[in-house]
């Protein structure tokens, strides 16, 4: 993926009929990498998982909802971009996919009472290479009752932007 590329959602085509619908959310030739990664995750309602990322072994993520819905967040962490820590924002549902460049923190809210997600990731999960910019730092401004979400205990230990440039510097 080239530096200058940003989160962007996906069309699909969706074929329907009286049984129910068949929807396209991954052709090989459409992407320059091969996915070699698949997790399919489970979030309640109010649930935040994020804002992940790995360096080294950066990983490409194609989100696709399977039932539910999400607003979804990156933060662009790459050091040479115009939009160097710039949060874009999407609602997915079930009919959204959204590709997300190397280079981001990833990160979503569940908003439905079930919400499963599956991700194509270019790179294997390696746990001692995951870490997070954290949802309460001041800088990023995204409008969530915090007090109302669920995190996990690492996602309530990561790094704030300053901490991220003087820690790691750029993805």
């Amino acid at each position: 993926m080239k530096n200058n590329q940003i989160p962007k959602i996906i069309k699909s085509k969706i074929y329907k009929d009286k049984r129910g619908s068949l929807k396209e959310i991954f052709k090989s030739k459409d992407y320059n990498k091969k996915f070699k990664f698949f997790l399919l995750v489970s979030s309640k309602k109010n649930v935040f998982r994020g804002f992940h990322f790995q360096k080294p072994k950066q990983q490409e993520k194609l989100v696709v909802v399977v039932k539910g819905k999400i607003i979804d967040y990156c933060i662009d962490l790459r050091k040479k971009s115009k939009t160097f820590g710039k949060v874009f924002k999407f609602t997915l549902k079930e009919k959204s996919v959204l590709l997300v460049p190397k280079g981001f923190a990833h990160g979503y809210t569940g908003v439905s009472k079930e919400n499963l997600i599956v991700y194509f990731l270019s790179e294997y999960r390696y746990r001692k290479f995951e870490r997070g910019i954290s949802l309460f730092d001041k800088n990023i401004k995204i409008n969530l009752k915090k007090n109302k979400l669920i995190l996990s205990e690492k996602d309530k230990k990561n790094y704030t932007i300053s901490e991220f440039k003087k820690k790691i510097g750029s993805l």
